[in-house]
């Protein structure tokens, strides 16, 4: 078993070495034969399935101040909104008349929506969409916060750890962000019972091959049931503006690695993986991906919250039509992990 494409097929695990092997291929049949393994992995688990997630940004300020993110604290020229409480629900009760059975709130982590605040809006979406899965991904909060939002029926969190090398998460992010306090974030949304999301970006400043293993591993010892990883996308008021961008090829490539490594995740082809080429999401879906997040944000708040450069805001058509076109399904079912 000397391809490691074939040995990760049959036991879900590489040496170090292998995946680095792996990695940093520019063989064409390799990288085939990753896609043809993904492909298969994930439709014996999910089929043909692609889950569509309403994603509803909630706001664009944020307490943080991260280095590589348009929504930066330190960026003055950033526009910032938030939702009120009953624009958020609006959205959500708007995306489940046209079939949605996931809303993800996604914001900058803004002080604003305190838990009482979150709380509430996640009972009145439940009670309004009584079907439907509430994700959430507003950074890090305590321990009791994501207690109460999981009592009030919250039942996802996404929460990117970003790098597991402390060394280059110190690269991305101001001083007072901590790697464990990211990392202990995640363990006690497993222990309060959310289905947890994690995930890093492809081609950030610094990154290294070394870097992107530490990252598998941590993902294979954590055992989440998404992972959401994109290609690092500059954005121009912030100090990564002149790094070069992650690419199409290695961020499709990692993700068939991840089908492999962890069979019944639930793996996004991301909005930036569609924002730097036209066939970025078709590739990703081709090669293991089978969630789509199409943003049923209000419009006029839609290019507010840009997190880099050219952020896509593409149709809810236009998004279908990939799908189809990939040869997969379109699901708007609730799409649970189903481990």
């Amino acid at each position: 078993m000397n391809n490691p494409v074939d040995k990760l097929y049959n036991t879900k695990n590489l040496t170090d070495d292998e995946l680095r092997e792996l990695i940093t291929s520019d063989n064409a049949e390799t990288a085939e034969t990753l896609r043809i393994c993904a492909d298969s992995v994930r439709q014996k688990h999910y089929g043909k399935k692609v889950f569509l997630r309403g994603l509803i940004e909630i706001s664009s300020f944020c307490r943080n101040d991260c280095l590589y993110c348009g929504i930066r604290c330190s960026n003055k020229s950033a526009e910032r909104f938030r939702l009120t409480e009953d624009k958020i629900i609006g959205c959500a009760e708007s995306g489940y008349k046209k079939g949605f059975r996931t809303f993800v709130l996604q914001g900058g982590e803004d002080n604003y929506y305190t838990d009482e605040r979150m709380c509430r809006i996640i009972t009145q979406i439940k009670e309004k969409c009584p079907d439907c899965a509430v994700t959430l991904s507003l950074g890090e909060r305590t321990p009791e916060s994501y207690k109460l939002m999981k009592q009030a029926g919250a039942d996802r969190y996404l929460l990117r750890h970003e790098s597991a090398d402390n060394g280059l998460y110190q690269k991305l992010h101001p001083p007072k962000m901590i790697l464990d306090k990211r990392i202990n974030c995640l363990y006690n949304l497993k222990e309060e019972g959310y289905q947890v999301g994690a995930g890093f970006m492809v081609g950030a400043p610094f990154q290294t091959v070394d870097n992107i293993i530490a990252d598998l591993r941590f993902l294979q010892n954590l055992n989440p049931h998404m992972v959401g990883i994109g290609p690092f996308v500059p954005h121009r008021a912030t100090p990564f503006s002149g790094f070069a961008g992650g690419t199409v090829e290695l961020t499709v490539r990692l993700l068939g690695i991840i089908r492999l490594m962890l069979p019944e995740v639930l793996l996004p082809a991301t909005t930036a993986l569609g924002t730097i080429s036209p066939n970025g999401r078709i590739l990703g879906l081709q090669t293991g991906c089978n969630v789509v997040m199409p943003n049923i944000s209000p419009s006029d708040s839609r290019k507010k919250y840009e997190l880099y450069n050219n952020k896509s805001t593409e149709e809810l058509s236009n998004i279908i039509a990939d799908i189809e076109r990939a040869g997969y399904e379109v699901s708007m079912e609730r799409g649970d992990c189903i481990r």
